[in-house]
């Protein structure tokens, strides 16, 4: 097993896309998409792999990564965290919900929590502004929140 879950059967699954999509026109995308799912984000070693195999240069696929939100060149943890930061979410109180999330989470925006659970991430509009301010936790939505909402959010995580 190689360091950072970066093990044989993860890059030979990867093979079997890129073998999928060597053929059709633009396979750079579904291949980083399934990049993404096989590693949970796209370290240098996946990129080198890619850029041989469908014979793009590495530095345009790292320019495609860097461009594209949801793609990620760091381990994310168990439950990405997304607080809303678009114009409705910031007036309705997204920045402190952001503050206790870290405090309670021990994770900074942008990073990860020390044992791996979670990524704390300041998203732009995701398009809910009705329910704002508003939160995701994977694919699970949350919004209309007050921060007594908080603890109670993260604890259901936790216990996982």
């Amino acid at each position: 097993m190689k360091k950072n879950g970066l093990t044989e059967e993860k890059f030979q699954r990867l093979q079997m896309v890129i073998e999928e999509q060597k053929g059709k026109k633009g396979p750079l995308m579904p291949v980083l998409h399934e990049a993404q799912k096989i590693f949970g984000y796209i370290p240098l070693e996946v990129q080198k792999r890619i850029s041989e195999e469908i014979e793009i240069p590495l530095s345009e696929i790292y320019g495609v990564i860097t461009f594209y939100s949801q793609f990620s060149l760091e381990p994310k943890g168990d439950y990405v965290i997304g607080v809303c930061m678009g114009t409705a979410c910031y007036v309705k109180g997204s920045q402190p919900i952001i503050d206790k999330i870290s405090e309670l989470t021990g994770t900074k925006p942008g990073g990860n929590s020390e044992d791996g659970r979670f990524s704390l991430v300041a998203t732009r509009c995701i398009g809910a502004c009705g329910l704002a301010p508003v939160l995701t936790v994977n694919e699970d939505v949350y919004g209309r929140l007050k921060l007594e909402d908080i603890p109670g959010i993260v604890e259901k995580y936790q216990v996982k």
